[in-house]
């Protein structure tokens, strides 16, 4: 079957990791993604550890089955390489600064006069416009100006580092596509291309809806560890077992609840007011006993609890490896095989093939480019 997005030329000036996990759901479902990359290292996200040959790990498991091209856009040939590769181009992705693209003589003002069709991504922290817009910035930077960190407590009530880089891929990657998908169907309507402006900390915002509707009405702005899932209630909480495991426990219907305190021998939880006391007459229920005492019990009950797993573990769950989430490989420079990074691309809008290659540093410039190339291999 032809993927759903076969004949789509993507020109990728992205690097590290919003854009290029954008890029890599496009190259999944069929997208044809050609990487700009600089001829001296590249991507800078192929000189993290660990690595695999000259390559990083990471790197590879973000590019898999993409082409790469090494250009310097600073010399007339490179750039004229560039534009004329754009000129036959669907999208653009890139997440440089506001105003660098334009500096490089491709800005979208541009790029659309030699295009009108052109889809053009730009991702970056804050948009385009704005005070902040300029503003060098990361992953918790984003975090903590939006209010999510501020959520995030631990006991001793300061922030909790978070081990996920949220805005990267949620409020970068993940609207990137989405938003570039829907051009691209409102293109097939008006044939026009458009300029896509993506914010990462705008769509952080998103996640906390539940905190903006309280604050928005009048009922109050949240507080970390006073509400439903900031740690305020024992139906939506953490807790550590007698050895040293914990508990991720979230029964938060009745029916959960009831079936919880059932599996606790606990009905005198039902008389408890929820908050601080009772998190603590459940957090001394289950520190006495083991996980697996815990998980034995709950096993023929319906309680939304789990013990909390290490990534290793997870990744060996036989529940993922009954859904193949792991079944696909890439193939890194230095030749060796690892699973391929897990996608949300349903399974058959995906490549047949099972092993495809991350591309080493300016393997297809000839290849794109021809003798138009204006940089190394």
């Amino acid at each position: 079957m032809m993927q759903p997005l076969s004949g789509i030329k993507v020109v990728d000036f992205s690097t590290l990791l919003p854009g290029p996990i954008c890029t890599l759901l496009l190259a999944e479902a069929g997208a044809d993604v050609i990487k700009i990359e600089k001829p001296a290292g590249g991507d800078e996200m192929r000189s993290y550890s660990p690595k695999a040959g000259p390559d990083s790990v990471n790197f590879g498991l973000l590019n898999r089955g993409k082409r790469s091209t090494a250009i310097d856009l600073k010399s007339t040939q490179g750039r004229d390489s560039v534009l004329a590769l754009i000129a036959e181009a669907d999208v653009l992705v890139e997440q440089f600064r506001p105003g660098v693209m334009e500096r490089l003589g491709l800005g979208f003002e541009k790029l659309s006069e030699l295009n009108p069709k052109l889809i053009y991504c730009s991702i970056t922290g804050y948009g385009q416009t704005g005070d902040k817009a300029d503003k060098a910035a990361h992953d918790l930077n984003y975090l903590a100006e939006t209010g999510l960190l501020g959520l995030s407590r631990g006991s001793g009530g300061a922030p909790v580092l978070p081990p996920v880089l949220v805005a990267d891929i949620a409020g970068g990657a993940y609207p990137a596509l989405m938003n570039i998908l829907l051009a691209l169907r409102q293109r097939d309507v008006d044939g026009r291309g458009r300029h896509l402006d993506v914010s990462m900390a705008d769509n952080l915002f998103t996640f906390m809806y539940w905190g903006l509707g309280a604050g928005f009405t009048g009922s109050g702005w949240p507080k970390p560890a006073a509400e439903l899932v900031t740690g305020g209630t024992a139906r939506y909480q953490i807790y550590r077992t007698a050895d040293a495991q914990y508990l991720a426990a979230a029964p938060l219907e009745d029916k959960f609840w009831h079936n919880f305190a059932i599996a606790l021998d606990a009905p005198d939880l039902e008389l408890y007011e929820d908050g601080v006391p009772l998190i603590a007459r459940v957090a001394s229920i289950i520190e006495q006993k083991s996980a697996a005492f815990w998980l034995d019990r709950f096993s023929n009950l319906d309680v939304c609890t789990v013990r909390v797993v290490s990534l290793d573990e997870a990744v060996a769950d036989p529940h993922f490896g009954q859904r193949d989430l792991f079944s696909r490989r890439v193939r890194l420079s230095d030749g060796t095989t690892i699973p391929a990074l897990p996608v949300p691309i349903d399974g058959q809008f995906r490549s047949s093939l099972e092993i495809l290659d991350a591309p080493q540093l300016g393997a297809h410039t000839s290849v794109v480019f021809g003798s138009r190339a204006g940089g190394e291999q």
